[in-house]
């Protein structure tokens, strides 16, 4: 185990303190520039490198095997005395739930581009999880050394795809294997990284003479977006009059706190250019824990909205964020603390589950390596050792002021498959492993079949669920095998109908008796389940609702069509009866069971299947064939378009026609093409492939 130290100063005052993320598509250099940041931050010694695996951030061996990045990784660093805390979140769409949960407890992020691909596909995707969480952002247009980089054709695409006007901050001198360095815009300095190899020092020097005007212009650009969000710079502006530059970056930071502007900056992570002035950015432009508003949640003993503001004396407001399972100490959980103080040794509310737990010890966390301290401060990111109840999106407050802050939603998982362990003996230890390994994943679900007895794992896809199964033969020494991948279907209503459920059981003494009048009606994709009583005149106790409504869920739980969960309508108990004697809560399941059943059986029954949106990478002469084969998957062909020398086809596919697709991919174009893929929505599935679906249920 990594040696705890206690050497971190951590009394930074909070407008000194910076909780950012670094998001982007996969491989668009992420880790890298992680490391780079760590380096020229003094805070490793030498480049770590993930062609070579030793990069700080992707300790876990798969990771490193892999060369990408599967769990997000913490890290407090230090840049022109401000405490920095990063964490690294993974590129690969079967991740989202880490890139979720970090966003949920950032303060800002670093966005990453490939300045050859521009805007992606997950590019999109997890700018949009930004949105969401309202996530301050600065852009990093790296890879500017590569073949087919180009800055203003990805400038272009992220003004046309994300809708947004980037406030470019510096400017590329030369592209491709002519990049030499940057043109810091606000003060006029070009910046060279030419002399030292490792990028740790770079000099200023002259704006080269044929890029002057095209500097001023954009210079011009920049000076005229900043003073649009300020009156009185916009006033001295049309005077003629120059802002000062103090003036300019204090209604730049404001202006990207209040998400109107995103300042871009380029540079090359791997050849060490152009981190130092996004280092800069992330100081002067993102925002601290005191810039963001006071966090909210509600009051679970009077239901009233509550704030509490980013102060140590206050009382305590924290979210669980993440669980890890470490070997060495066991359960970690990572927490956000948005005001009071969490000590160690202290025993603290979980408001979400309404129970005490006690903090054991504290830890800042490097990585896999880690530092411990007695207490942790409003605006601190922490993982504690002993919480043995919490769980991802739970609340920790004190008992005598709760307060349960908004939990992370999670997507549900789309593919499944069955486990088991190659030896009887394993059975209780791959049970134990499952289970832990869920608790650390909230997109990773089990549950054991019980006609079959089998247990079924399921998870966002083919790769997220191939690195469970290597996790648990490296970190808890069991060998599984697993089934062939099984699709997350659904099945869904398309129409009103009405169905009863009679329970009746005499056998000598006291019988059972439950009766009741079901009513479905199909609600929009997404939209979920929804149970209401239109019970009038006691024609069915109050009691007896509840039970109803269990025996409609574990009905829609088990299916009606082929056995897969129902989704998206509403269920409303209308009429029925009761007997004073015989009637009981298990009757009145019964009862409600039956008529769900016996309503959605006349109400339309159609099955739905996972759609995945994928976007494939090749070169042109195998344009036609990828296309053809995407067809012959029932794919819906969305467009296609150029990037460089390469061809983007992007179509939405059932999950079900395009498992195993890398292998045939790679034959059909000689290796040369590459696919991205993440889910998109769920859709019904054609009746001919339905009727042999039901089939081969039956």
């Amino acid at each position: 185990m990594a040696q705890i130290t206690k050497t971190t100063e951590r009394n930074f005052p909070l407008d000194q303190v910076r909780n950012i993320g670094i998001i982007a598509h996969i491989d668009a250099g992420k880790t890298t520039t992680t490391e780079r940041i760590l380096f020229y931050t003094g805070k490793t010694y030498k480049l770590g490198d993930i062609d070579e695996g030793t990069t700080v951030t992707d300790w876990m061996p798969q990771e490193r095997e892999r060369g990408i990045t599967i769990v997000s990784a913490a890290i407090t660093t230090f840049w022109r005395n401000n405490r920095i805390n990063i964490i690294d979140t993974p590129g690969h769409v079967d991740f989202t739930a880490e890139v979720e949960r970090s966003l949920r407890v950032l303060d800002g992020t670093i966005m990453l581009f490939d300045a050859a691909s521009g805007v992606q596909s997950q590019s999109e995707t997890v700018w949009h999880q930004a949105d969401k969480y309202h996530v301050p952002r600065l852009i990093f247009m790296n890879k500017m050394d590569v073949l087919g980089a180009n800055f203003k054709a990805s400038l272009k695409m992220i003004k046309d795809r994300l809708t947004i006007s980037p406030a470019v901050v510096t400017y590329p001198i030369g592209s491709e294997q002519t990049f030499r360095g940057v043109v810091s815009l606000l003060d006029r300095k070009a910046l060279y990284w030419e002399k030292d190899p490792l990028g740790i020092k770079f000099e200023e020097g002259e704006i080269p003479a044929e890029m002057k005007e095209e500097i001023e212009a954009a210079r011009h650009d920049l000076v005229e977006q900043i003073c649009a969000e300020d009156e009185e710079l916009l006033e001295q502006y049309l005077n003629g009059q120059e802002p000062s530059l103090d003036d300019l970056k204090r209604v730049l930071r404001k202006a990207t706190i209040n998400l109107k502007l995103v300042p871009l900056y380029v540079g090359s992570s791997l050849r060490n250019k152009g981190v130092q002035p996004v280092l800069d950015g992330v100081v002067d432009y993102l925002p601290s824990p005191l810039d963001i508003p006071a966090v909210k949640g509600l009051n679970p003993k009077t239901g009233v909205e509550e704030t509490r503001e980013a102060k140590n004396n206050v009382p305590l407001s924290a979210l669980a964020f993440k669980i890890q399972v470490d070997p060495h100490v066991g359960k970690l959980t990572y927490i956000r603390v948005y005001s009071g103080t969490l000590k160690a040794g202290k025993p603290v509310m979980n408001s979400t589950k309404k129970d005490e737990e006690r903090i054991g010890r504290l830890l800042l966390m490097h990585a896999d390596k880690r530092e411990e301290i007695t207490e942790a401060y409003a605006g601190e990111i922490v993982a504690a050792i002993g919480l043995t109840k919490t769980s991802t999106g739970d609340t920790l407050c004190e008992m005598a002021n709760p307060i349960v802050l908004e939990s992370i939603k999670f997507p549900e998982p789309v593919i499944s498959l069955a486990i088991e362990p190659k030896t009887k003996s394993d059975q209780e230890k791959l049970g134990n492993a499952l289970n832990r390994l869920s608790e650390e994943d909230p997109t990773f679900k089990i549950k054991v079949n019980h006609e079959t007895g089998q247990t079924i794992i399921a998870g966002m896809g083919e790769l997220h669920l191939e690195i469970i199964a290597d996790r648990m033969r490296r970190e808890f020494g069991i060998e599984a095998t697993t089934g062939a991948p099984q699709i997350a279907y659904k099945e869904t209503i398309t129409k009103k109908a009405e169905g009863e459920g009679k329970y009746i059981h005499q056998s000598g003494g006291r019988g059972q008796y439950g009766h009741c009048w079901l009513r479905v009606e199909p609600r929009n994709r997404g939209e979920g389940y929804e149970f209401t009583s239109e019970i009038k005149g006691g024609a069915i106790p109050n009691e007896f609702i509840a039970p109803i409504e269990k025996g409609v869920k574990e009905a829609m739980e088990n299916g009606v069509l082929a056995g897969f969960p129902m989704v998206d309508m509403k269920v409303i108990v209308y009429d029925g009866s009761y007997h004073e004697v015989d009637s009981s809560e298990i009757a009145f399941k019964i009862a409600g069971s039956q008529a769900l059943q016996t309503a959605t059986r006349n109400a339309g029954l159609v099955l739905l299947e996972p759609i995945m949106k994928v976007e494939v990478t090749t070169p042109e002469e195998f344009m036609g064939t990828v296309i053809g084969d995407l067809s012959a998957r029932r794919a819906q062909i969305l467009g296609t378009e150029v990037r460089g020398p390469a061809r983007i086809i992007m179509a939405l596919v059932p999950l079900a026609e395009i498992s195993g697709y890398s292998t045939t991919l790679r034959s059909l174009t000689q290796g040369r093409a590459s696919y991205y893929m993440e889910p998109s929505h769920y859709q019904e599935v054609p009746k001919n492939i339905t009727e042999a679906i039901v089939a081969k249920k039956i």
